[in-house]
């Protein structure tokens, strides 16, 4: 009979277990005797060299040269979007445009002589700075005339024409917010035309068809080629940019409009019965347009 067969259990648990702890440890001492004679092999010359570069300048890897900083790519800058600056920062990256259009209002002693119509506004010019822009600006209105200035020169009915060339700085006075307000006005050459018109036949003729018509004809007009201003202040929403700082943007503004027209007393237009108009033209125009 074998010792293992009249070993007890415990004693036989022990017996193998020793065994398996003793194999075990004979392997972790080959591993490690392995691990020490790898960190012991000579540098290769590629780090022999590197070090002695190193030391050579006066430092460890310290000292080694900084890696090259990647080229900027050929078209990352000068590309013109809507933020302020665009262009690469030259003169096509200052330019300013804007249109509008809306209705205004007669004021004052106006609202005798001028009723309400609607107006027209183009503009082109330069930013400055994010906040202030120098824009040219031409406005046309158009209005209608009271009854009791059509009746005095008897006719069917009238209108009056102003349009105006006008250097209007805008200043925003929350250049860095994406909503803000501005202030803006400025002043320039205006030219006021008052229409009186009768209702005439014409005829209108559509590809081969012909018919007669009625459409309200000039019969007779004072005008004024005469200097004024304008001033005023409007609401503007911003597109672009993280922090709303693109240059494209929508705005709603009033201003009013002074115009240094001469009175007209007693005069006759055309042959027309005598009319009476007052001095000055007061107009409040409300636009909502786009600038960029």
């Amino acid at each position: 009979m074998s010792i293992a067969r009249w070993l007890s259990p415990m004693w036989r648990f022990a017996y193998f277990g020793t065994a398996a702890l003793l194999a075990f440890g004979a392997a972790n001492a080959q591993v490690a005797s392995s691990a020490s004679s790898l960190s012991a092999a000579p540098a290769s010359p590629t780090e022999s060299s590197s070090t002695e570069w190193a030391v050579a300048n006066g430092g460890g890897m310290d000292a080694l040269p900084p890696a090259p900083e990647p080229s900027p790519a050929a078209g990352a800058g000068g590309q013109y979007d809507n933020k302020n600056g665009g262009g690469g920062g030259g003169w096509k990256g200052k330019l300013a445009f804007e249109g509008g259009a809306g209705f205004d209002m007669a004021v004052g002693d106006t609202k005798n002589y001028v009723n309400n119509g609607w107006d027209v506004t183009l503009g082109g010019g330069m930013h400055f700075s994010h906040g202030v822009s120098l824009l040219a600006e031409y406005q046309f209105i158009s209005d209608g005339l009271p009854s009791a200035v059509i009746t005095e020169a008897g006719t069917d009915t009238g209108n009056i024409h102003l349009w105006s060339l006008t250097l209007d700085p805008v200043i925003d006075l929350f250049p860095k917010a994406s909503n803000g307000v501005y202030v803006t006005g400025g002043g320039g050459f205006y030219r006021k035309v008052t229409n009186f018109q009768n209702a005439q036949q014409q005829q209108y003729c559509y590809y081969f068809y012909c018919s007669i018509g009625t459409a309200n004809a000039t019969v007779g007009h004072f005008s004024s080629n005469q200097g004024g201003y304008n001033i005023g202040a409007g609401f503007r929403h911003r597109f672009g940019g993280m922090y709303g700082d693109g240059r494209m943007e929508v705005y709603a503004e009033a201003r009013l409009v002074d115009v240094f027209t001469p009175a007209i007393i007693g005069k006759s237009p055309n042959g027309l019965g005598e009319t009476t108009i007052g001095a000055g033209t007061r107009l409040v125009p409300i636009n909502f347009g786009i600038r960029f």
